[in-house]
């Protein structure tokens, strides 16, 4: 099945980075807006500044915990979703969600880029 990636609105905008772990995850635009609008628990986000967001999935046997990392934009008022990825387990609340090295990486790649051309 296709995954249809989502673009950009007025509201809320995606970086290349959360398009790409929504495909890997096979995380749907309305799964990761649902996550946005009605977490579960929402801690800080590992990125400075920004803010993640969780939901419980999975089942009883094998627990999982979608995350969605985004950023508050004050100018052009609205959200930007910089990553989405699934957790295997639970995390403990009030501390930082535990990010894949690879992502970490990516990451930090993107938020520098991003810096650089002044676009946060």
């Amino acid at each position: 099945m296709l995954l249809k990636l989502p673009k950009d609105s007025e509201r809320i905008s995606w970086t290349k980075h959360s398009k790409a772990k929504m495909k890997q995850y096979q995380f749907s635009e309305k799964r990761v807006l649902r996550i946005l609008r009605h977490p579960d628990r929402t801690e800080e986000g590992i990125a400075p500044g920004t803010t993640a967001s969780m939901e419980i999935t999975g089942t009883k046997k094998h627990p999982t915990e979608a995350w969605v990392m985004y950023l508050l934009l004050k100018k052009p008022k609205g959200i930007k979703i910089i990553s989405a990825w699934r957790y295997p387990g639970r995390t403990p609340a009030g501390e930082r969600p535990i990010i894949p090295e690879d992502t970490l990486e990516e990451l930090e790649k993107l938020i520098e880029n991003s810096l650089k051309l002044d676009i946060i």
